[in-house]
């Protein structure tokens, strides 16, 4: 059984942060549609979902991967780089102390968990405009005792290191090649997106399957193609905020 953290769509979404992309009206009606399409998707695939106690005044609550990465040992509760992002660890951390042993990131270290790619044993960061190498050093001492490897990667051209890459399945990454280079994931094989698509490396496996953006078709042809099993959910009024489908659930097996 696989439990699935999420919050819901707060009404100050309008006023989320934004980095890479145009600012835009946001529909917060359709938004809120959109997220629980995305539960109701968790759900058939399995999980439990639990939603986080709501913060109505923090727009980007909803984005709840930022503020912990979960292992299976361990929760690291994060740092976020966008200071007003820094109350929603509180809420985040107390949902998870039922389900793991907590450890957080200090000051000054900065981590977002949309910037922890975990392979296996191997955990890759990006350094970026939210994430920075002091972070990644304390996630290395906190995750070093159990076995694991972290890498720091440069992340320039997109927010996130997920933003530009995500695991598909056991062997296998989906990602944007004009944001990072698959060579770096050493002794991983990779599907690149459509070129059309850029935001489409962010998908969401859950178990055998992978959720992906109902707005990439051609990349879901491609997963398909390669043997995977795929669902789709809308994400176009989350995109206006930069978010995509892993930032909206901590997604973990339940012990």
């Amino acid at each position: 059984m696989y439990v699935a953290l999420t919050r819901a769509v707060p009404p100050s979404f309008v006023h989320c942060e934004l980095t890479h992309v145009e600012r835009a009206p946001i529909d917060v009606r359709i938004a809120t549609e959109q997220h629980a399409r995305y539960e109701d998707t968790l759900r058939s695939l399995g999980c439990r979902v639990e939603r986080i106690a709501a913060t109505p005044e923090l727009p980007d609550s909803i984005f709840v991967e930022d503020a912990a990465v979960v292992f299976d040992e361990i929760a690291v509760i994060t740092r976020p780089g966008a200071e007003s992002r820094r109350s929603e660890i509180e809420t985040v951390a107390a949902a998870l102390a039922p389900h793991r042993r907590l450890h957080s990131i200090d000051a000054p270290g900065t981590i977002d968990g949309g910037d922890v790619l975990q392979i296996g044993r191997r955990v890759y960061v990006g350094i970026s405009q939210r994430t920075n190498a002091e972070g990644v050093r304390q996630l290395a001492d906190a995750l070093g005792p159990y076995g694991y490897t972290v890498t720091g990667l440069a992340v320039e051209r997109c927010l996130h290191l997920k933003s530009a890459v995500t695991v598909a399945a056991d062997d296998l990454l989906v990602l944007n090649p004009a944001w990072i280079d698959g060579e770096r994931f050493e002794g991983s094989k990779w599907i690149d997106v459509h070129p059309d698509e850029p935001f489409a490396a962010n998908v969401v496996r859950v178990g055998d399957t992978v959720i992906c953006a109902e707005g990439a078709p051609r990349t879901r042809d491609r997963l398909e193609r390669a043997g995977l099993r795929v669902v789709t959910t809308p994400t176009s009024e989350l995109a206006k905020a930069e978010g995509a489908l892993t930032c909206c659930s901590l997604i973990f097996a339940e012990r």
